[in-house]
């Protein structure tokens, strides 16, 4: 049992390595991999602009927002996933380049390709996210409000104080129930 839990556990955190994108690859240059960053975030904005017409609306008037491309897999009991992304200050038009890791205990079994978009609702929600403060929390709840102009968030989630997101599956399954652990911070070698 001992040897099949290391297994699983291996095959978890290795598994997204073969997921990554060739534009990750460490010898591409910084401006290769911000500009394949740059497209993702266009068609993750793309993609949850198609499900949530709202989303378009909600994304421009916001304090901030950030997307993040990544890739994860489940086996059994662990699971692991990565990305990367970019956060847009529509306040002072700052753009930060982000990374995020994810680490999950439970019960599942799945790969998938996905987008999370983050709507950060105000200066607070932007500097806690930015330096990897923020906690995530689950929430089954189906809209949530803007905080701000009185409308919703339709479609996307409570993730922690001023921050709700987004996410879009790309391609693969998943079934997974378990507690997860997601660290978002800035990528030092892209800013």
């Amino acid at each position: 049992m001992k040897k099949f839990l290391s297994l699983a556990l291996l095959l978890a955190f290795l598994c997204p390595i073969i997921f990554v994108s060739p534009a990750f690859a460490a010898d591409s240059s910084v401006a290769d991999r911000r500009a394949e960053i740059k497209k993702l975030h266009e068609e993750a904005l793309q993609r949850v602009y198609q499900k949530y017409p709202s989303a378009k609306r909600v994304l421009r008037k916001c304090y901030a927002y950030a997307t993040l491309s990544n890739s994860g897999t489940k086996f059994i009991l662990f699971g692991s996933s990565h990305g990367r992304g970019l956060a847009v200050n529509n306040k002072t038009g700052e753009k930060v380049y982000l990374k995020m890791k994810e680490a999950s205990v439970g019960l599942g079994i799945g790969a998938k390709e996905y987008d999370l978009i983050f709507v950060l609702a105000n200066k607070e929600a932007w500097d806690s996210f930015i330096v990897g403060k923020t906690r995530f929390a689950g929430s089954a709840e189906a809209s949530a409000s803007d905080g701000t102009a009185g409308g919703t968030v339709e479609g996307a989630d409570i993730a922690a104080k001023g921050v709700w997101v987004y996410q879009m599956t790309k391609k693969g399954l998943a079934l997974d129930a378990s507690l997860k652990g997601t660290k978002i911070f800035k990528d030092k070698d892209l800013n």
